[in-house]
Formats: structure tokens, C-alpha cells, sequence
């Protein structure tokens, strides 16, 4: 019997197979601010051209009014999605049926270091936890309950780039050079 995923997958995987570059995909947002004047708030603008725009705010703790999710929230909001898309992409696969999921994301961050307070506190957050809270039928065996919690962390492609960090390079362009 094959499951949603397994039918959705199986052209991409003959793809892929047969033409691997066509597997590699580019994801982008960009940032779409209304008054550049405002220091505490922006708005971002995931799949540049799709019309959905989540509005930014800026941390309490670094001086904003945190009246709309922050950086660090949108971070935590990418690896509950992610995660949380895996676990149900790899029950379908593997036939679990989930009765309940939920994925709580949180990251602790020393904003001494963004404030540029203490040089020896790194800009960043020192932890990430994520919990995941899942229900499964209850016919499900131990043995494929730990295939789809080892499968879903794995394929989990937000949690294994925080793991494995790729190089960001950044560029600013000022009134018409580019300086790297």
C-alpha cells in the first residue's frame, strides 16, 4: 500500500535519481520593511513573491517592544515546522498513524554579546531545545516508534543545518558598490 508521501515522492525520487542536480533546491525570504526609519520593526516575506508577509519585531531585551515574533522566534518557528512536517512525513511513509504532535521550540541566547556588552559572550544563542510531543496509534511496536523518531530528527533539514552549519556569506550593496 502506498502512503501519500510514498506517492508524492516517487516521480522526485526516480528524478533525482536519474538527474541528482535536479535535487538541489534554493529556498529564499527577503525583507520588506515599510519605513526604514523604524529600528523595531520590519516585515519579512518568505518564498520572495508568494504574498505572505510576517511582520518583525524587535526583542524586548535588546531595546525593542517584542510586539511581533523576532528573528530568534521565526529561528525557533522554522525548526518546530520542520520537524514537525518530518515526523509527519516519515509516519506516513512507515504507515504510523499520528492521533496528536506537537513540536515546542525554545533557544536561550546571552544578548550581552548583540549588544556588543562583553566580548567574551558570543552573538548567537548558546542553546536550542526542541520537544516534541507525539501520540501514535497504539498498535504501533516500540521498534517503529524509534524507526520514526531516529528517521524524523534525520531528515529534519532546519535541525541538521543548526547541527552542521553551512557558510552564510553576506554582501552590502551601498548606493552602488558591493563590498563583500
Amino acid at each position: 500500500m502506498n502512503t501519500l508521501v510514498q506517492y508524492a515522492q516517487a516521480p522526485l525520487r526516480s528524478l533525482y535519481r536519474a538527474t541528482p542536480a535536479l535535487a538541489m533546491v534554493t529556498d529564499h525570504a527577503r525583507s520588506c520593511g515599510v519605513d526604514p526609519a523604524d529600528p523595531f520593526h520590519s516585515r519579512v516575506e518568505p518564498m520572495d513573491g508568494c504574498g505572505v508577509v510576517v511582520p518583525v519585531g524587535v526583542h524586548r531585551a535588546v531595546g525593542g517592544l517584542h510586539d511581533a515574533p523576532t528573528p530568534g522566534d521565526m529561528l525557533c518557528a522554522a525548526l518546530a515546522a520542520c520537524q514537525d512536517s518530518a515526523v509527519r512525513m516519515v509516519a506516513n511513509r512507515l504507515g504510523v498513524e499520528i492521533m496528536s504532535l506537537e513540536v515546542r521550540v525554545s533557544a536561550q541566547v546571552d544578548v550581552r554579546g548583540a549588544l556588543g556588552m562583553d566580548a567574551e559572550v558570543p552573538v548567537g544563542f548558546q542553546s536550542m531545545a526542541c520537544d516534541i510531543d507525539l501520540q501514535v496509534n497504539e498498535g504501533t511496536t516500540p521498534k517503529l516508534r524509534e524507526v520514526l523518531e531516529s528517521a524524523a530528527q534525520r531528515c529534519c533539514v532546519v535541525q541538521q543545518t543548526l547541527h552542521h552549519p553551512p557558510p552564510v556569506t553576506t554582501r552590502f550593496v551601498v548606493a552602488g558598490t558591493v563590498r563583500a
